[in-house]
């Protein structure tokens, strides 16, 4: 398995619906929301649905036929 590319954050967490807005993969915020209800993403392996869930540095986000993405602060 190939290494999640690394998405550098700001702040101590970002939420899963910013982060996946973050990734420029959907088009609106509007699509992120609809996109994690009914499709739903996973988190640390685990199956994610909630925007509102916090992401921290080393947290690995797998959106399903487009890739990984691991949280990452300087």
């Amino acid at each position: 398995m190939h290494q999640p590319e690394k998405i550098q954050i700001e702040t101590a967490y970002i939420l899963l619906g910013q982060f996946v807005k973050l990734l420029n993969i959907l088009d609106s915020g509007g699509m992120v929301k609809a996109f994690l209800q009914d499709q739903g993403v996973l988190v640390n392996s685990e199956p994610e649905h909630r925007r509102g869930r916090k992401l921290y540095p080393g947290d690995v986000v797998e959106v399903e036929g487009i890739g990984s993405y691991m949280v990452t602060k300087d």
